[in-house]
């Protein structure tokens, strides 16, 4: 049997371009073969991967069922849609896109509400008062739960938002709601305000591994071979390479100052020049350093990609699958199939 990587990813808006972008800085170029309306595609030049291009909601359900291997999604989804992720899921990396909060949130007139704390005293209030719980509008109803249940929030009832939550109070629905938001601008625009310990959960597209699905040992090879490409591009974008030119009697006092300083040596310490690895924020005062401990020259280059024997996204998948019991055994994991 072939072994199939199947990957997740969003089928439109700006979420499946910035998915997009990401696997081609690492040289992974999506492919949909039949053009925007397949929803099948593949990697250029990496046979056995599998690309499905799903609706957000798709691409949850898939991971917790295991019928993907990998999938670009929000946490935000992942913590909503299935209560035990962290037993169904491992979120292997943030992406640094999709950046949304979910948040508590208030009308502006309510000038004593600041806190969690705040909004129990009031929805006890309310109920003394009317006799019925305070309404919550929102479309995320068990992280709401979850939240509110970790402070002490009791007298409230859900209303399931099923269009714009944050008309919710102006409409007369709901006492106050709770949504996701980036900017904060349509809270704004609706005389709404964020409880100062209202933010649920910050939230953005992730890579996220199933650990319901089959994992092989051709499919976990696969799977490394698509970590370490990711992580390379990674480390490469958020380091710089420094080769220093120095006198041979001066290469241990300045690996000293490199050590000091973070830095990865990635040439033998009787090698001129001497070929150093830093984050990029460190690089400029590092090699200024270097030239004041007697380097004769220092230059700094960005590199296009960056691999290591052990690749930390491969090792985190690996160790996440060994303490969940699933074994590097063919004749244990092909017992279930991952056709649709």
């Amino acid at each position: 049997m072939t072994a199939r990587l199947l990957i997740g990813v969003p089928s439109k808006g700006r979420l499946q371009d910035n998915t997009t972008a990401f696997f081609a800085r690492a040289g992974l170029h999506l492919s949909q073969q039949g053009g925007n309306r397949d929803y099948h595609g593949t990697i250029r030049d990496f046979p056995g991967l599998e690309i499905l291009f799903l609706s957000a909601s798709e691409i949850v359900a898939k991971l917790a069922s295991g019928e993907v291997h990998f999938g670009v999604t929000g946490e935000d989804l992942i913590r909503e849609a299935i209560p035990d992720a962290d037993h169904k899921v491992t979120l292997l990396a943030p992406l640094g896109f999709g950046q949304a909060n979910v948040v508590v949130a208030v009308p502006k007139g309510w000038i004593d509400a600041s806190t969690m704390e705040d909004l129990e005293e009031i929805a006890a209030d309310y109920h003394a008062r009317h006799g019925r719980r305070m309404r919550v509008a929102t479309k995320y109803i068990n992280l709401t739960r979850r939240a509110f249940a970790e402070h002490g929030v009791a007298d409230y009832r859900i209303v399931e938002s099923l269009g714009a939550t944050e008309g919710a109070p102006a409409s007369g629905t709901a006492e106050f709601i709770v949504d996701i938001t980036t900017t904060g601008s349509t809270l704004e625009a609706n005389a709404l305000k964020v409880l100062d310990d209202g933010v649920i959960l910050q939230s953005q597209a992730n890579l996220v591994a199933s650990l319901s699905a089959v994992w092989s040992e051709p499919t976990r090879q696969l799977a490394q071979g698509f970590l370490d490409r990711i992580w390379a591009e990674h480390t490469a974008r958020t380091t710089r390479e420094l080769r220093v030119f120095c006198a041979p009697d001066r290469l241990k006092s300045l690996v000293e100052i490199a050590w000091a300083d973070g830095a990865l040596l990635r040439s033998s310490d009787q090698t001129v020049p001497l070929i150093l690895q830093v984050e990029t924020a460190k690089a400029a005062s590092l090699a200024s350093r270097l030239i004041q401990a007697g380097a004769e020259h220092v230059s700094v280059a960005k590199t296009e990609y960056i691999f290591a024997s052990h690749g930390p996204l491969n090792e985190k998948l690996e160790n996440t699958l060994q303490k969940r019991g699933i074994p590097r055994n063919d004749a244990v994991l092909m017992t279930k199939s991952l056709d649709f």
